[in-house]
């Protein structure tokens, strides 16, 4: 008689956990079912497509669930994608995600032996392509004989500041939303910045570049596809500029 109350009890303790695991098992089924991802929005990308972010993110046996990725890519450093530095992934809605993208902030490129060599603001080699990105502007007149990824371009070290020069330049064309075709640092540290046909000589006066870069927009737009050079090597308060044509 004490065995039998023993095993009902024993069995009523293993209905009981199973009845548990299996409420815990259909809510957890259901939590999961429900964060099964149906709408991605993505922002913060210049390099890489939306179809190409949301492919690296949602990558994986648990690729498709909105509580995963929001876990895995909180604020999270990407080592192994060329231009970005973070990703973040926030649930607007148990099937609705934003991805967040951080991108490491390029400064320019450099060709070398038909290959783009992409820096950031310390010169340090970002990226090396056979392909170019759009709206990153080329430099050239940098002088150095090799480019090894990871490491900085060896200028002389006379020329080291160049690349704070080189990024802030690159920030005020995206702001005035000027898409420089390239930009030549001069020896003697004057800079001309090319657009189509038109040269823009900026001088070496770095404290007034965006002082002179407001006003470019407008003068390009009135020059239209005459071919010569804006004359800004000296500051002009009244944003007036002589245009030498070719």
């Amino acid at each position: 008689m004490f065995n039998l109350q023993n095993r009902k009890k024993t069995i009523l303790s293993l209905v009981i956990v199973i009845v548990i695991l299996a409420a815990i098992g259909g809510v957890g089924w259901y939590v999961w079912k429900k964060h099964t991802i149906q709408t991605v929005y993505v922002e913060g990308n210049i390099h890489y497509t939306q179809e190409e972010i949301c492919s690296m993110v949602m990558d994986g046996p648990f690729g498709n669930n909105s509580l995963y990725l929001s876990m895995k890519y909180k604020n999270r450093s990407v080592t192994d994608m060329p231009f970005l530095d973070e990703m973040d992934v926030k649930i607007l809605t148990p099937d609705t995600i934003k991805i967040t993208v951080y991108e490491k902030a390029l400064a320019g490129y450099v060709k070398y032996m038909d290959t783009y060599i992409y820096f950031d603001k310390d010169g340090y080699v970002v990226e090396s392509s056979s392909m170019r990105t759009q709206n990153i502007p080329q430099v050239t007149g940098l002088k150095f004989d090799y480019a090894v990824l990871g490491q900085p371009l060896p200028v002389p070290e006379s020329e080291k500041d160049i690349f704070s020069t080189i990024l802030e330049l690159t920030k005020l064309l995206n702001k005035y939303k000027l898409n420089a075709d390239k930009i030549y640092f001069h020896s003697n540290a004057e800079i001309t910045v090319y657009f189509d046909k038109t040269k823009v000589a900026l001088g070496n006066e770095t404290a007034y570049l965006e002082d002179k870069l407001m006003c470019l927009p407008k003068m390009l737009t009135e020059l239209g596809d005459r071919s010569g050079t804006i004359q800004m090597e000296i500051y002009n308060d009244g944003g007036q500029y002589t245009f030498k044509p070719d």
